[in-house]
């Protein structure tokens, strides 16, 4: 590594895969970036993750947020899919009964209105295209333009594409924001023009008046089971799990890697910042998953691993300025609280945070993503003497 920048233009606080998606858009905009990572790169909530890439449509801020980040994938993975294991599988969201299937119906009249090609299934053609899943189901909606990716390798494919580009990596953690910079762990600083807080979670610890909320959740994957299904398998009932505000639960997720391994999930802890494995959570997420997928209970399971999402506590990311007063910080940026759509919205984030940061206009309206519409974030520490 070259020495770093005396003062960076930007100084982006973690390199999972939305830190290294914001680093490699600011220097693409020409600015000088120094990234700084305490742990390996793409390492935390990113490589807990599965990696699909989904379009969300419990409102219409999610639904243009998802949709943008995935027309952005898409031309970000084209002639190197390989490299992201990108895979466009799609997904089907499995309606277990006539409530449900109602729901799958209004699902699709709220996508075919945004131009987003999705399928009605009923249960015939749902147990065509996924005969693994169980006898009674009603059906489903097909949503063909959905994909997934390796996360890790995602992350390290934008961090090498900003170093390319100029940008610096630094192995090292934050301490504080100060009014120049920050301070690292280490015992340097670092001045810069801005700082962009993407470090999940970790953002607590530097500013703890966020909103953000630790939710734990767990994955298993089996060993290689080539065309057990062919699409990512999401029950609609995932949707009340994944906007819970209070309490555990499990929903059912499973995903076909291009290696031939399956992914299963997913829970939900709240408040549960710890990664140590959760042996009843995960014996109930497996026993909700055999109940779509019966014969997932007689496939060998190889590896079990868990990770905290950062969550905000109407869904949506923090992407945008720091909105409370700062005179004893520098310019703060904030792209956090993705919680399980960090995937997803990785790339949609960068533009929409680089565009505020160099003055231009943006693909889609910021203004519900920006952290001001949360008032108590404010800063308390007291001014400069």
């Amino acid at each position: 590594m070259n020495a770093l920048n005396c003062r960076p233009d930007a100084l982006v606080i973690g390199a999972g895969i939305v830190g290294a998606a914001c680093a490699a858009e600011l220097a693409a905009c020409g600015l000088t970036v120094t990234i700084v990572e305490r742990h390996v790169v793409g390492g935390g909530a990113t490589a807990a993750g599965m990696g699909h890439l989904v379009v969300m449509d419990d409102n219409p801020a999610e639904l243009a947020l998802t949709r943008y980040s995935l027309e952005l994938w898409r031309e970000f993975v084209a002639g190197r899919k390989q490299q992201n294991e990108y895979s466009p599988c799609g997904t089907l969201w499995i309606a277990a009964d006539a409530e449900e299937m109602a729901a799958a119906a209004a699902k699709q009249a709220t996508l075919a209105t945004h131009g987003i090609g999705c399928e009605l299934l009923d249960a015939a053609a749902l147990y065509r295209l996924e005969p693994h899943l169980r006898p009674g189901l009603a059906g489903g909606l097909r949503v063909a333009g959905d994909a997934i990716v390796y996360p890790p390798k995602s992350a390290a494919l934008l961090l090498a594409q900003a170093q390319q580009r100029g940008a610096q990596l630094l192995s090292d953690d934050v301490l504080a924001i100060d009014a120049q910079g920050v301070t690292l762990a280490s015992g340097g600083r670092i001045d810069a023009g801005l700082v962009l807080v993407a470090n999940g979670v970790a953002c607590a610890q530097l500013l703890p008046e966020l909103p953000i909320q630790p939710k734990k959740g767990h994955v298993v994957v089996t060993e290689r089971y080539p065309d057990f299904i062919r699409h990512q398998l999401v029950e609609l009932g995932y949707i009340k799990s994944a906007h819970a505000g209070s309490g555990d639960s499990v929903a059912f997720n499973l995903q076909p890697r291009p290696t031939g391994q399956l992914l299963i999930g997913s829970s939900r802890q709240f408040d549960r910042s710890d990664t140590t494995l959760d042996l009843p959570m995960v014996s109930r997420m497996l026993a909700h998953a055999a109940q779509f997928v019966p014969q997932l209970a007689q496939l060998k399971a190889i590896r079990c691993w868990s990770g905290v999402r950062a969550a905000s506590p109407d869904g949506l990311p923090l992407l945008g300025p720091h909105p409370g007063l700062q005179p004893n910080r520098t310019n703060v940026w904030l792209a956090v609280g993705h919680e399980g759509l960090g995937i997803t919205t990785a790339l949609a984030s960068a533009r929409l945070l680089a565009a505020q940061i160099t003055a231009q206009a943006a693909a889609i309206d910021i203004l519900p993503y920006l952290p001001a519409r949360f008032p108590a974030i404010i800063d308390t520490a007291p001014a400069h003497a």
